[in-house]
């Protein structure tokens, strides 16, 4: 039966994770670490780590906590409002998911404990500079030498590159559309070119070139050409949570703008008292505990083992409209300032706009629930 209430253990670690987010990574430690080569907010994850926040999803065989989505969206809905500047979805979720789906017992054993400590991370290396998110995107060839594989090709948008010890990297090995496989490659290879580009949230995202880089035979992980159905298998859950921390950062930037609208005046009465931003401000209000709502029963729904083809993109889309309409609302309510540098709101509209782009982008969601639905 359908159950959105969390419980006592799920309302406690929503507590504790605040908690650590406010010690750790105030807005002030978010705008140092903007543009920031290696981007982590170091004291906050080593917390993460020795809390056992970094292996909340995984089994406890391999050090997690053996934790479903819905605990997982507790999380992320605390590290959106708190803006947290930490690779826990490249590495704790889409990387180790991939581990554990497809990776043999060595790589399970060897990585897995670490990643759930937070002592070492790995980034996925997916998108290529012009192509699409699905596998026709990936063009990157991997070279069957026998006992290696040699890897030429560009990757974009590889998150906290210089902070990773290893990329997960998507690479294709044969003709047919999902020719593809996973391959566990260090980001100091021979070969390995990391170049930093700057995004319109100031995270920390590389361009990463591959030149020649040969890769043992024993690091690909899973099958020979079954990169891609492991690829795609994990990625609901990242759009699940990516979705958990939009919610997130579009309930901060609302109560910001309420607070504002209540305190600040024009016309001798608060903004709050004129009708066309205080009827504007119910309907994102209105919007955003639907969007919740949508983005908690996702997660249900893959906690308890039904299939979320539909519900996943349909959270991921409507959670980052939120958040992007939310945040460009506040925008017009803050005025002129509201862009402005000494405004925390700029933090959170730009983010809202990125995380849109960002794990399946708008487009790519449509495709998903169109497929879906007419499938």
């Amino acid at each position: 039966m359908l159950n959105l209430d969390f419980d006592d253990e799920q309302d406690m670690l929503r507590e504790m994770v605040r908690g650590i987010c406010d010690r750790h990574s105030p807005l002030e430690e978010v705008r140092r670490l903007e543009d920031d080569p290696v981007g982590v907010a170091s004291d906050l994850w080593e917390q993460m780590g020795e809390l056992g926040i970094c292996g909340l999803m995984l089994p406890d065989a391999y050090g997690g906590s053996a934790m479903g989505a819905l605990e997982g969206v507790v999380v992320y809905e605390e590290l959106g409002r708190s803006l947290a500047s930490v690779p826990h979805l490249v590495s704790c979720v889409l990387s180790a998911e991939a581990i554990l789906a497809a990776g043999n017992e060595t790589q399970k054993s060897e990585l897995l404990p670490q990643l759930s400590a937070g002592n070492t991370i790995l980034t996925p290396a997916w998108l290529e500079p012009g192509n699409g998110f699905g596998p026709a995107g990936v063009q990157m060839r991997a070279d069957d030498r026998g006992s290696d594989f040699v890897l030429d090709g560009t990757k974009m948008h590889v998150y906290f590159a210089t902070a990773a010890e290893r990329m997960l990297v998507l690479a294709r090995t044969g003709d047919a559309e999902t020719g593809i496989d996973l391959f566990v490659v260090p980001t100091d290879a021979d070969g390995v070119t990391l170049t930093q580009k700057m995004s319109i949230s100031s995270d920390t995202q590389y361009r990463v070139d591959f030149d020649n880089v040969t890769v043992p035979a024993a690091d690909r992980v899973g099958e020979a050409g079954s990169g891609w159905s492991t690829w795609q298998s994990i990625t609901p859950k990242a759009a699940v949570l990516a979705a958990a921390q939009a919610i997130g950062g579009a309930t901060q930037a609302l109560d910001l703008t309420v607070d504002y609208s209540k305190n600040r005046e024009q016309f001798d009465k608060p903004l709050a008292a004129f009708q066309a931003i205080s009827h504007s401000l119910a309907d994102a209000k209105t919007s955003l505990d639907g969007g919740r709502l949508l983005v908690h029963e996702a997660a249900w729904a893959m906690s308890s083992g039904k299939n979320v083809d539909r519900l996943a993109p349909m959270a991921k889309l409507n959670a980052c409209n939120i958040y992007r309409d939310i945040t460009a609302l506040a925008q017009q309510v803050f005025g002129g300032v509201g862009f402005t540098l000494d405004y925390d709101i700029q933090l959170y509209f730009r983010r809202a706009k990125q995380l849109q782009l960002s794990w399946w982008d708008s487009r790519t969601c449509e495709e998903l629930i169109a497929a879906a639905v007419l499938d």
